[in-house]
């Protein structure tokens, strides 16, 4: 027997199977204003700020479909849509998707805590995905709330959950580092 050569994609493809409609997405954000626009506030307050929309949520939110849905002292809720267009080659939702919506809500949570002057940055990010999530997975809710805020650091635990069976897709925790804003910021 001859060994024989696969048909190029192209030419297997049946004529009549016409290929995919290509999709595009596009979203708006408004630029960041950071602690600018929040001089002289705590961290609560910057979050209720966004979150009533007189300051705009961070760009992140926008380009990945997730938003900041509720804050409180130590805690910070957000909400994504699973869609398509997360989508890994494996046909679910990407990792990194979680991920981000995990570190949101942790950072948010650690945010809330902090005084006039005061900001955080992420150090340590620990995520456990224990389901997958597909693109027609109903909205996940993400509720950050924080274990412990000291002059220095800050951890906090997190779980994403979905709003329609309340099953557990993921759960993380976080340390971060607490700092002292520079004059001006």
């Amino acid at each position: 027997m001859t060994p024989t050569t696969p048909a190029p994609a192209a030419a297997r493809q049946a004529p009549h199977d016409p290929a995919p409609a290509a999709r595009s997405r596009t979203h708006t954000w408004e630029p960041p204003t950071g602690y600018a626009d929040g001089a002289g506030r705590s961290g609560l307050e910057v979050l209720r700020m966004c979150l009533d929309g007189r300051l705009p949520q961070a760009p992140i939110c926008g380009t990945l479909g997730f938003r900041l849905v509720a804050v409180e002292p130590g805690r910070a809720v957000f909400e994504g849509e699973p869609a398509e267009h997360l989508l890994n080659p494996m046909g679910t939702v990407h990792g990194g998707f979680l991920a981000t919506l995990l570190d949101s809500a942790l950072g948010s949570a650690v945010m809330s805590t902090l005084p006039v002057g005061r900001a955080y940055t992420t150090v340590q990010l620990g995520v456990h995905m224990v389901r997958p999530v597909l693109a027609d997975t109903p909205t996940l809710r993400c509720e950050g709330t924080v274990v412990h805020a000291g002059r220095t650091t800050a951890t906090a635990e997190a779980r994403i959950t979905g709003t329609a069976d309340g099953r557990v897709y993921a759960h993380g925790t976080t340390t971060c580092a607490v700092l002292t804003l520079p004059e001006g910021a």
